[in-house]
This record gives structure tokens, sequence and C-alpha cells, in this order.
């Protein structure tokens, strides 16, 4: 069913369910996707979440570039060459097709905000 339309659209935060993320690794919403936009770009934005001592394995987007943006927690981000720390209000710009991946190595679950965009 397309959202779309020539007007604002407001999801309630209640109404956006959590649902399960790279493998039951975590749990992300879908704030908003294609159906929601006319851009024929736009592929998604999500609000991750990252239990505690859990990873978001290798992956890579095929086609789609990905931005990634630290909420809560003290993690790593690693690529093919090297691992990056990360903490609240960092951004991290995944190239497409590039395999990365995120960890918690802490004890609190994490939360970043995901938007990817096809190229």
């Amino acid at each position: 069913m397309a959202y779309y339309r020539y007007e604002v659209i407001k999801r309630a935060a209640n109404d956006i369910l959590v649902e399960e993320a790279h493998g039951g690794s975590g749990r992300r919403k879908v704030y908003a996707s294609p159906e929601h936009m006319q851009s024929t770009h736009f592929e998604m934005m999500t609000h991750g979440y990252l239990p505690a001592g859990q990873t978001f394995d290798w992956h890579d987007h095929p086609g789609e570039e990905e931005i990634m943006v630290v909420v809560k927690g003290n993690g790593e981000v690693h690529d093919e060459d090297g691992v990056y720390p990360y903490a609240p209000g960092d951004m991290f710009v995944f190239p497409a097709n590039v395999q990365h991946k995120v960890h918690n190595p802490s004890s609190e679950e994490h939360e970043m905000l995901f938007v990817r965009v096809k190229v």
C-alpha cells in the first residue's frame, strides 16, 4: 500500500512496530521506506537497536549507500581496512557493496539511525 501523497505524512511512534533485524542479532523500526517518499533513490530510514554483546555481522548493501548516526553507546565498526570506534553523535558512510559490521562490546543496548539510498 503506497502512502505517498502530496501532503505531510506523520507516523506516530506507537504505530511503528519494532521488528527483527540482521538475522536476529538486533531490532529496528522502519521509519520510512519508498512507499512514503517520491524519490526514486531513497531506500529506507531505520532506528536500529543492537543489544549488549551483539554484532550486526558482516554484510553489504548491493547498489545502496548507507549512513549510520550513533544515538546511544560506544562500540566498533569494522571493514576490510580496519576497526573504527564509535560514540554518540558519530556518523559513518558505508559505500555501496562494501562489507562492514557493527559490534557492541558493552553491557548496554546501543541505538543508531540508518538511512539508505540507491546509487
